[in-house]
């Protein structure tokens, strides 16, 4: 019986487990890549991150992982086909074997929609970026394409618009969908300029992201577009199929847990990209590991296990 599994090795799940270790745990890390680090791996450049300005994504995760190593954390890769409560402990089965365990911390992150063209998984962090907060200010007086439609690309190209010489917004339909206050504010920027009617084809460049190729949906006409960065915002699926029917969800997926990362079923905590939120960055995961674990713990005094 472990005191607290934990599934999921991002930044969210390495969090949780170097303070679950520290108070005295026996727990098991599940992670289902063969590599911890989570999305952070694919990153190049962290600039963001207090004190390590600069970083590379992947370093950081095997800095991460190394902290959790040095504590003596146990890990197992597989893939956790199902989590099963009963009362006072939770099954969870791993490539058919069942585990058992006091308390589960979920990690699993989130999975960014990819317009599925060439070049995109070439340039991603070498220009193609999934996160405006976070890269945003890697392109700083240069020409960038925001692509997608609703709140969220409307948001990254308001940000960007403050930080970047040209901000195209490339949207495949006719009218934009995010918000009526947030198109009125974007459409009042003298250098963002909307680009209906459009989709991306291809993503070009020899070492990084030079240019785009675009296609006019109407006409059919081919364009090769200039920029140096690409941020796509079409859409985030959380990966929370594991246990949309044992906790509350919301619209989109989230689970719905406060600052201290309790879910709606007792001795189940949610963490990182997973919870709803209004920012999803290495140092919130981070922070959500934490407050888990804390959860975690004091669920396990109060039962006295």
């Amino acid at each position: 019986m472990y005191d607290l599994i934990i599934i999921g090795s991002g930044p969210a799940g390495l969090s949780a487990a170097i303070y679950g270790k520290r108070a005295g745990f026996k727990l098991l890390v599940v992670e289902k890549a063969p590599m911890s680090g989570g999305q952070v791996l694919n990153t190049y450049e962290v600039d963001n991150y207090l004190g390590l300005p600069g970083m590379n994504g992947f370093d950081m995760g095997m800095q991460f992982r190394a902290h959790a190593d040095k504590l003596g954390v146990e890990f197992r890769e597989g893939e956790v086909s199902s989590i099963t409560d009963e009362g006072d402990k939770k099954l969870v089965v791993v490539e058919g074997e069942v585990l058992e365990a006091r308390t589960v911390i979920l990690a699993t992150g989130a999975r960014h929609a990819h317009l599925n063209v060439a070049g995109e998984e070439e340039f991603t962090g070498m220009g193609v970026s999934y996160c405006a907060t976070c890269d945003g200010a890697f392109f700083k007086g240069k020409k960038v394409a925001v692509v997608g439609g609703g709140d969220v690309a409307l948001e990254d190209a308001i940000y960007l618009a403050a930080l970047c010489e040209k901000v195209y917004l490339i949207h495949r339909r006719d009218d934009l969908r995010g918000a009526q206050i947030l198109q009125q504010e974007l459409k009042a920027l003298p250098n963002v300029e909307i680009m209906y009617s459009h989709t991306v084809t291809q993503i070009q460049g020899r070492d990084a992201v030079e240019s785009v190729k675009i296609k006019n949906l109407k006409t059919e006409e081919e364009s090769d577009l200039a920029v140096a960065g690409v941020f796509v915002a079409v859409g985030i699926h959380p990966d929370t199929e594991l246990v949309k029917d044992l906790v509350a969800c919301d619209e989109g997926g989230y689970i719905l847990a406060g600052e201290d990362c309790t879910t709606t079923l007792s001795g189940l905590y949610a963490a990182g990209d997973i919870r709803r939120k209004p920012i999803r960055q290495i140092v919130t995961a981070v922070a959500d590991g934490a407050n888990a674990a804390v959860s975690a713990a004091g669920y396990i005094n109060k039962n006295n296990f």
